[in-house]
């Protein structure tokens, strides 16, 4: 009788154990995509398909990315952030959604893609210094574009790319700023 009994409570503990491990499992699973959801990551990859795609002047790909941003902008979880952070992250992400879906409507125009290319990086910059970017990522600048007034651009390579000439002048810039 009493092996019966302590094979019944071990089993039961056994089972609670495992019903516990496995809950907790389960709820950093979801606490790790919450994070994820919450996290700039999305709108920094998107960017940066953006960005590489301009290095290449291919315009087509830039509007692939483009619309991949509107759509990173859009499943942004706004829910964690300060009311603060929420102010300002509407604030940019308004004009940035306007500049990648005009990047994204123009695939055959790539000056095009580049003027708004230039304004998004902006807001895009704005974006990453307020919620972080997760990684190491370079702000490079390139004096000649934009008629000598230069422009930045966010890269995750040390190496400079420049989006705004392409292939013509791709080492034309350098690193201004690293951000993590």
């Amino acid at each position: 009788m009493k092996t019966l009994l302590y094979s019944i409570a071990f089993s039961l503990f056994f089972f609670s154990t495992y019903s516990s491990n496995a809950a907790t499992k389960q709820t950093d699973h979801l606490t790790e995509d919450q994070a994820l959801k919450n996290s700039p990551t999305a709108i920094l990859d998107a960017y940066l398909k953006l960005k590489n795609a301009l290095v290449t002047d291919n315009g087509k790909n830039a509007a692939a990315a483009g619309n991949e941003l509107v759509k990173a902008f859009a499943a942004f979880d706004q829910s964690k952030l300060t009311a603060s952070q929420r102010k300002t992250y509407t604030d940019i992400v308004d004009d940035a959604k306007e500049h990648a879906e005009h990047i994204g409507l123009n695939g055959t125009n790539i000056p095009h893609q580049r003027e708004h290319f230039d304004l998004l990086s902006k807001d895009i910059y704005d974006i990453t210094k307020l919620l972080g970017a997760g990684r190491e990522i370079y702000v490079d600048r390139c004096p000649m574009y934009n008629k000598g007034k230069g422009a930045i651009w966010l890269s995750e390579v040390k190496d400079i790319k420049n989006p705004y000439f392409g292939k013509a002048m791709s080492t034309c810039g350098a690193i201004k700023e690293t951000l993590h």
